[in-house]
């Protein structure tokens, strides 16, 4: 298959050296704006030598030590990052909205060296962690960088630069090895197959704790050269500003954010003609939502984006030539990723058949840290078990069915969520839905549709309808209504939170 395009090579270089590349090209152009501040590439890569020499000299830090960074976007999030990089340190991004045992639990188990954190989340921070402020007034990590200081990098390409926790979709987060070789190549394949210009002017929205915004975004785009903006959040009239201003071009954004923009009251009447790139990921576009979108903006292209922490994180895109017809599948595999279908005996099945994702590839992450048993489930044979069930086609699209852990087994026929769910949002009375597997005395699971509806709507209806569209065995033996469905920072939902909080059946009237 002929690979997309072409990239300028990066991969023999380092996280932190790829913005020292762009200094050395462009030193004067605006690489980074966030709030009032503005950064050239000289500018960003002198502060980010600065930062290593601080963590190393003044924090006292040694070679390897783990770096927590607890905090929201900002600009000063996105150096200490570099500066872990440039000084040889690990750095650990934590979900900001983790609190208790779930972050006392990444915290612990990452053994961190140092917390960088946000003033109003440092209070959250279990005892006996030693923690420093990362912005906001004096004694910070961002006021540090005042005064220019020097430093010699000495690193491996094959050091780990960070440790991504995993989203926790299915269990505790674990914490994937990501060295600077398997960054650097996931770098060039997100250029190369998102289309990633120096001309570009991209918009940053989402949490830079999570890998795809920070990685398949940010960072390559720092390499190739591009203005980027850094906003706490994807608030939309704060987006539709910037693409006014012509400050922006492009925006990644889980399926959820863009159908908050679409139905944004001042979308419709907003100039937003700059907008040429949209990207997404997490789950599949709804098509009335794409449809409404292309309509509004016709020189938009959609690219879909799919993958897991574990590869850095992008594994396939669908571009904007290739929707038509595709817009239920994620697309083909990027440059520096190999992937096969597989059964439960790694043997390959035939094309339009489903069975689970496996890949191969130097973006990988090494492993787990700390977690041999893990990391030996996860590899077998040279090839990274991804969870994902899939079809791919004789063309190479794959069109991801489920995760193998959300298969719910009915009566011992195995059921795809995903296909319920596909069901469920055809119906007018359904906004959201998530379908999960319940403990069942007979069925060993029941099918359970959770559903955030829209309107009226009651749950004999979806039921009949499911059963109208399904066979017996597939259709919901319940349906529950909730408000909102649990996510993760990526957008993808969270079906254990789900499956733990219905597990229970309902008490019995009185």
């Amino acid at each position: 298959m002929t690979p997309r395009g072409t990239a300028r090579p990066v991969r023999r270089n380092t996280v932190d050296g790829l913005v020292r590349d762009s200094a050395r090209r462009v030193p004067d152009r605006e690489a980074l704006r966030y709030r009032e501040r503005t950064w050239t590439y000289a500018e960003l890569d002198a502060a980010v030598t600065t930062g290593a020499a601080v963590l190393r000299e003044r924090y006292g830090l040694e070679e390897g030590d783990r770096v927590a960074a607890y905090a929201h976007n900002s600009d000063a999030y996105l150096i200490a990052f570099l500066a872990c990089a440039r000084a040889g340190l690990t750095h650990v991004p934590v979900n900001q909205h983790l609190t208790g045992g779930d972050l006392a639990h990444v915290l612990d188990d990452c053994t961190s060296a140092l917390v960088l954190a946000d003033p109003g989340l440092a209070g959250r921070i279990p005892g006996g962690h030693r923690v420093r402020p990362l912005r906001d007034g004096p004694g910070s990590f961002l006021a540090e960088l005042a005064e220019p200081l020097s430093f010699e990098p000495d690193r491996d390409q094959h050091g780990v630069v960070q440790l991504l926790y995993t989203s926790g979709t299915t269990a505790l987060p674990k914490g994937a090895m990501m060295t600077h070789r398997a960054l650097v190549h996931a770098y060039e394949s997100a250029i190369e197959a998102l289309d990633l210009t120096e001309e570009d002017r991209p918009v940053h929205s989402l949490p830079l704790y999570h890998s795809a915004q920070m990685h398949v975004f940010l960072l390559p785009y720092l390499a190739v050269g591009a203005r980027n903006t850094i906003l706490d959040a994807p608030v939309a009239e704060q987006v539709f500003d910037l693409v006014e201003a012509g400050r922006a071009d492009s925006l990644f954004a889980p399926p959820t954010v863009w159908i908050a923009l679409a139905g944004h009251p001042d979308f419709a009447r907003r100039e937003l003609g700059g907008l040429r790139k949209a990207y997404y990921g997490a789950s599949i576009m709804p098509v009335p939502v794409l449809e409404r979108l292309r309509a509004r903006l016709p020189g938009l292209g959609f690219y879909n984006c799919f993958g897991q922490s574990e590869i850095g994180p992008l594994a396939t895109v669908l571009g904007p030539d290739e929707h038509e017809g595709r817009t239920d599948s994620c697309g083909r595999v990027v440059r520096h990723v190999e992937a096969r279908v597989v059964d439960e005996d790694g043997k390959d099945v035939p094309a339009g058949t489903a069975g689970e994702v496996v890949y191969r590839s130097p973006q990988l992450c090494l492993g787990y840290w700390h977690d041999p048993q893990a990391t030996a489930r996860a590899f077998r044979d040279g090839w990274f078990r991804s969870g994902d069930l899939a079809v791919r086609d004789a063309e190479g699209y794959f069109t991801v069915v489920d995760r193998v852990k959300d298969v719910i087994n009915s009566g011992g026929v195995l059921v795809a969520s995903r296909q319920v769910e596909d069901v469920l949002y055809a119906h007018p009375g359904v906004a959201e839905a998530a379908v999960v597997g319940l403990p069942d005395e007979r069925c060993v699971e029941a099918v359970t549709a959770v559903v955030v509806p829209r309107g009226e709507v009651t749950e004999a209806e979806l039921m009949a309808y499911a059963r109208e569209e399904l066979a017996h065995f597939k259709a919901p033996k319940r349906v529950l209504f909730v408000d909102c469905l649990p996510r993760n920072a990526s957008g993808k939902i969270l079906k254990r939170e789900l499956r733990a909080r219905f597990a229970e059946p309902p008490a019995a009237a009185d």
